[in-house]
């Protein structure tokens, strides 16, 4: 912010004035100093010799003159001491009221700086102001630009396409299982991996080891099958006869491939040679249930999915997951619904 030049008009009036009154002031001190060596040697030469004689007429009328010089001397001293120390009041006055000037012309200075202040910030919040609102404005246009686009152009036609939704109906048949996950689709091979389980529950029935155990089957086609079960050896009667027996229970069984992501993505599942294509050859639509468990990322995979077997005549039931939820399955789980 610029400052401007401080008037310097009342200030140069006063060292003028201050500068004729130290000259006075000089000039009467001189003046003293030349009218007191005057009288001393006024004093020292009316000062007689002791002589023996008597003065002479002329002589007193001389010494006369010399002390009425002597008093007159003194009276301008004096007369020019008193002036001095009424100047000097009079300047410690005027030194004052200079004083008290320069604060008010201090002060005013600094209440007009903050008054400029005040009003260079005003200015920029005005101008902040303006350009938000030219900027509203043009803003403004153009949304009345885009809405008079609008009202002009015609509104096309939307074609909303559906599938028909009979009514569902729990699977007894053929069921094949796939995931969907990350909008890529996999083969979930139950058959294989059921197969491979069974042979593993034959081992641990004749093994001695009882209790709740974990075991792991697999891979077959990428996945595998976690499974609990439960081994007890008891008594147990069979027509009539009481006899000791093993038995062995499955509690939970858990799908998963092996690594993620896993599967085919939907342009090559809708080609026509996909998994999905070689996993459905040679089954009937009529006796064929097609069961996806699906994760909240793909659902609308999923609805093209459905459309796409729906064009191949086979119903599709859906099994809805968490995002962080595994495929599991246990004896006493639902059955599939298909529509």
């Amino acid at each position: 912010m610029s400052t401007k030049r401080r008037n310097s008009g009342p200030e140069m009036g006063h060292d003028a004035f201050l500068d004729i009154v130290a000259n006075l002031v000089g000039i009467l001190i001189i003046l003293v100093v030349v009218l007191g060596s005057q009288s001393k040697q006024i004093l020292d030469e009316a000062d007689p010799a002791p002589v023996q004689e008597m003065a002479t007429d002329d002589q007193m009328s001389t010494l006369a003159q010399y002390a009425m010089k002597a008093a007159s001397a003194q009276a301008d001293s004096d007369r020019l001491e008193a002036s001095i120390k009424l100047y000097e009041a009079k300047l410690d006055a005027q030194r004052q009221k200079r004083g008290m000037l320069l604060d008010l012309v201090s002060e005013a200075e600094s209440a007009w700086e903050e008054m400029k202040d005040e009003l260079d910030q005003a200015k920029v919040q005005q101008a902040a102001r303006w350009s938000s609102k030219q900027k509203l404005e043009a803003q403004l246009a153009s949304v009345r630009g885009e809405r008079e686009r609008l009202e002009n152009v015609d509104t096309p036609t939307v074609q909303i396409a559906h599938l028909p939704t009979p009514m569902a109906k729990t699977v007894f048949g053929d069921e094949v299982h796939f995931r969907l996950k990350g909008n890529q689709l996999s083969v979930i091979p139950l058959d294989g991996l059921l197969r491979q389980l069974e042979r593993d529950l034959k081992l641990a029935f004749a093994g001695k080891r009882e209790g709740r155990q974990n075991s792991v089957v697999g891979p077959v086609r990428g996945y595998l099958c976690r499974y609990e079960f439960e081994k007890n050896r008891g008594l147990t009667s069979r027509g009539g006869r009481v006899a000791m027996a093993t038995e062995i229970r499955p509690v939970r069984f858990v799908f998963e491939p092996v690594e993620e992501p896993f599967g085919q993505s939907m342009d090559v599942i809708l080609s026509g040679r996909s998994q999905l294509d070689i996993e459905l050859a040679g089954r009937d639509p009529a006796t064929t249930t097609v069961t996806i468990w699906v994760y909240p990322d793909s659902y609308r995979a999923f609805r093209k999915l459905k459309e796409h077997l729906y064009a191949k005549g086979f119903a599709t039931a859906a099994r809805p997951l968490a995002a962080d939820q595994k495929i599991t399955a246990s004896p006493y789980g639902s059955r599939s619904a298909a529509q």
